[in-house]
């Protein structure tokens, strides 16, 4: 059974050398220096992460580094966004093997008149993980679906955990009432995030308001990537086709 999604997750980039491969001393480097945070986990392999970018043994490969490395007590979600519902269920399974607490999916594109409900109904149906559904146009209900994630604020959920994607709405969302945020910037500076989330919780209005006017989203992956390298994290190049 998942624990409550509460608190501020960092959506990792991925470490690639400069042959576009995975470079896994890196990985370790961030995640190590990760820990070391006040994060409560880790979503690995979302788009911040090129998981579009990726093929299936590469998520898995990455999913393995990441849950070898991330210290006890930190959440781990797995990005199994696919186009089929196939896809997306096998994604999972293979997450539930490298100890993962819960999956998050995005509606698939490539097919507009593919009712986002049934993929949504029917990967929480295959899924042996907790699901989190990315800016679903309609939630169903689903013994299965415990979160939703919005870019923005997140909207009204009943019954269901509610985080938010954007680091510009950080405060503002939960004010609302959400429970936390999956967010890019986290990964290059992890600090004003969770220290607005910090604010958040000991009710100061005030400190929170500063803290999140420190934050934002970063512009590209090779913005974030290259905000990393700064901050002693290890960004490194994006993968083609991006530049």
């Amino acid at each position: 059974m998942l624990t409550k999604l509460q608190g501020i997750f960092a959506a990792l980039a991925t470490p690639f050398d400069y042959k576009g491969d995975i470079y896994k001393a890196k990985v370790q480097h961030n995640v190590e220096k990760w820990n070391k945070t006040a994060l409560a986990g880790y979503a690995v392999c979302t788009k911040t992460g090129e998981g579009p970018l990726l093929m299936a043994d590469e998520k898995a490969a990455l999913w393995e580094m990441v849950a070898q490395w991330a210290a006890p007590g930190h959440i781990l979600i797995a990005d199994v966004s696919a186009e089929g519902v196939r896809e997306s269920a096998t994604l999972a399974r293979r997450a539930q093997e490298f100890g993962y607490h819960a999956v998050v999916c995005t509606m698939p594109h490539a097919y507009g008149d593919a009712p986002a409900p049934l993929y949504c109904r029917a990967v929480a149906d295959q899924s042996p993980l907790p699901v989190i559904l990315h800016d679903a146009p309609e939630i169903p209900a689903h013994p299965n679906v415990v979160a939703i994630l919005d870019t923005g604020v997140p909207r009204p959920a009943p019954n269901l955990q509610r985080l938010t994607g954007s680091a510009a709405h950080l405060w503002e969302s939960l004010k609302s009432g959400a429970n936390g945020a999956i967010l890019a910037c986290a990964g290059a500076d992890p600090f004003p995030a969770v220290l607005v989330w910090e604010a958040f919780r000991t009710r100061e209005e005030e400190a929170g308001i500063d803290w999140q006017s420190r934050i934002a989203d970063p512009a590209s992956i090779r913005a974030l990537k290259t905000a990393m390298d700064v901050a002693g994290y290890y960004g490194g190049p994006p993968r083609l086709p991006l530049s």
